[in-house]
């Protein structure tokens, strides 16, 4: 069982004319990637601000580290918690370690001077973010992602035993998210740190989070990312009318009307698969028993070939389905 750091008891989120969620009884423990998903406008970010002491709790308490959170001063609130917002960097004249090095505030003296400790922290962060080889650029001259990076370098520079981030891949494209999500793995596998991250990216939380924290009906449900699935409870907090979640590729899908040919699928797993992706996409019916078309995947990687029928070989799936078309 992870150590927990930090937990709610009876508690509600919102604002004086409404409550957003209530009765929350929540808890983030060393070593634990959890994932927070919600449909927009569901009460993500209100509960980041109000878990990071920002805004007060409508009823209830937020603990941190066996304290309740209201009680615990500024100072030691930066040693134990760092937070990345979803908000865009403003670049002001800072450079990169500049910016990081504002990660140590919590620790150094009034005039603020950087121990050799201080500075040790500061190159460790930049180091494991990948940020060291633009250490001295100004931070107007980075990219979206970089920018993020470089915002997450400046939380592990505060040392602090809980990193929460909202929306941190918002405005990334594919390779980044995946680079952030397997950056946060690393920092809570080595590091032993609690990682709260709110993200729209369902697919990639499914795949890299320790737990999740679902936003349904004004309350949040916890567990596995494969308990919310197996029980429905994802499917049901985000299925609007017109889509669905496909349990076999763990992604919610536009719902349609697959009507034509069935076909029966066999062969190598992984090529099989992505046909079947293929084929459901194109509207074809994948079956455990056909007696209308047959395919076969045969060989792997760039020697794999579609066998349709036993008569008609195919060296891509594109081939295969503009046959099975003129069928």
């Amino acid at each position: 069982m992870s150590d927990r750091i930090l937990y709610t008891s009876n508690l509600s989120v919102g604002y004086s004319t409404r409550t957003v969620l209530s009765s929350l009884n929540l808890n983030l423990g060393k070593g634990q990637l959890t994932c927070l998903l919600g449909a927009n406008g569901s009460g993500k970010s209100t509960l980041i601000r109000t878990l990071a002491g920002i805004q007060k709790p409508l009823q209830g308490i937020v603990s941190l580290k066996g304290t309740n959170l209201r009680e615990v001063g500024p100072k030691v609130l930066a040693k134990q918690l760092s937070l990345v917002l979803t908000d865009r960097i403003a670049p002001g004249n800072l450079t990169v370690y500049g910016l990081v090095s504002l990660g140590r505030f919590p620790y150094t003296t009034w005039m603020g001077s950087l121990s050799d400790e201080d500075k040790d922290v500061i190159q460790w962060a930049l180091e494991i973010t990948n940020t060291i080889q633009f250490a001295n650029r100004h931070i107007g001259e980075l990219s979206d992602g970089e920018k993020q990076k470089v915002m997450i370098a400046r939380a592990l520079a505060q040392e602090t035993d809980l990193i929460i981030l909202d929306e941190p891949t918002a405005h990334l494209d594919s390779p980044n998210r995946i680079e952030i999500f397997h950056l946060l793995q690393e920092l809570v596998s080595s590091n032993n740190r609690a990682i709260l991250i709110s993200t729209h990216d369902i697919d990639t939380a499914i795949a890299n989070a320790d737990k999740l924290w679902l936003v349904a009906n004004n309350t949040i449900h916890q567990g596995a990312p494969e308990d919310l699935v197996l029980d429905g409870r994802l499917e049901k907090a985000f299925t609007k009318e017109g889509l669905s979640f496909n349990y076999s590729f763990g992604r919610f899908e536009k719902s349609r009307e697959m009507s034509g040919p069935k076909v029966l699928i066999k062969g190598d797993a992984l090529g099989a698969h992505w046909t079947e992706n293929a084929l459901r996409r194109a509207g074809f019916q994948p079956v455990l028993n056909s007696q209308e078309f047959t395919v076969e995947v045969t060989g792997t990687d760039s020697n794999r070939k579609w066998i349709l029928n036993a008569q008609h070989q195919f060296e891509t799936i594109e081939e295969l389905l503009i046959k099975l078309n003129t069928l």
